[in-house]
């Protein structure tokens, strides 16, 4: 594995890349070697070099993935089904409960990421748009998770 942890986020209006921004800056001060980018600037055998994959992303529209979170998840489906095996993720979906399909792009992902062989390490947090308090919350509890384990 090239790095310990793997964050990744899909927005159209930017609520994910900042909360993946203060994912990386907590991980980095537990000591956790990261790699963050936006879904469209990685493939797929990158994440795989990752023992820990999480995604932070929002709805779009009609329950659609953000427009830059599209394509990897296109390819991610067209893998095996163990081929994430070994690897461990969490997702944080974002969301409008106005829209009948509530973060339904983070869904999609951590149903995605199961069926290919990775492990739920940490249960999926679906938030609506009043999200940053919980989202803080939950960000740091993951990511103490992940250094207590790399760093143990």
């Amino acid at each position: 594995m090239s790095r310990n942890l793997f964050i990744g986020f899909g927005t159209e209006t930017g609520n994910s890349e900042l909360l993946a921004m203060d994912a990386q800056r907590i991980a980095s001060s537990n000591g956790i070697e990261t790699r963050c980018a936006c879904l469209d600037e990685i493939q797929v055998d990158e994440i795989k070099n990752h023992e820990y994959i999480l995604i932070i992303c929002s709805t779009w529209g009609d329950g659609e993935q953000p427009d830059n979170a599209q394509d990897l998840y296109d390819s991610m489906q067209d893998i095996d089904e163990n081929e994430l095996n070994g690897t461990h993720f969490a997702v944080l979906a974002l969301g409008d409960t106005a829209f009948d399909l509530f973060c339904e792009a983070g869904i999609q992902w951590d149903q995605l990421l199961e069926e290919k062989g990775s492990s739920r390490f940490y249960e999926r947090l679906d938030c609506d748009t009043d999200y940053e308090d919980d989202a803080e919350e939950w960000l740091e509890v993951v990511l103490n998770k992940i250094a207590s384990t790399i760093n143990a």
